[in-house]
């Protein structure tokens, strides 16, 4: 039996790798998945003592990459929406100051190996740190893929990455 679930919930493949019959577009922003289909992620949030910052580095970061601008809800948080999920910047609702996850990283799927350099370079240019190795390719297990490393302005660990 199929299951309705709101097009900001599949966030663990693109629609394109759901493959054909298996995902059906049922009204404006829900999708139905067949049998098998879970989803993974809704949305992924990060911690952010200044949030100005913040919305600088990602606006520029997800840009280069072709997403469109953060937009701010009525308590503060910026979120950045696709079709597949969302990415949320807020300030801890603790009232503690944020922190980064240690052993923790974020990676953003990028079209192209030209779009994780451009994403990196963004980073830097916008208050983000290179960490790691510099841009390039990786041998993976099964595949090579292109990626970059970077610390946004709040100290969290991003990365691009091109499947190759």
């Amino acid at each position: 039996m199929a299951k309705i679930v709101p097009i900001a919930a599949i966030v663990d493949r693109t629609i394109g790798e759901l493959g054909k019959g298996q995902l059906q577009r049922t009204s404006r922003r829900f999708w139905t998945l067949t049998e098998g289909q879970q989803r993974m992620f809704t949305h992924v949030m990060v911690g952010a003592n200044d949030l100005a910052a913040s919305r600088k580095f990602y606006g520029a970061v997800l840009g280069a990459i072709g997403l469109p601008a953060g937009q701010t809800d009525s308590k503060g948080r910026i979120f950045y929406h696709t079709k597949t999920g969302s990415f949320g910047i807020t300030r801890p609702i603790d009232g503690k100051a944020a922190t980064h996850a240690n052993g923790g990283t974020i990676g953003f799927a990028c079209a192209s190996a030209e779009q994780v350099k451009a994403f990196h370079d963004a980073g830097v240019a916008n208050g983000g740190k290179s960490i790691e190795d510099p841009p390039g390719w990786r041998e993976g297990a099964t595949r090579k893929f292109y990626l970059a490393y970077l610390r946004d302005p709040s100290d969290n660990k991003i990365c691009a990455v091109h499947l190759g």
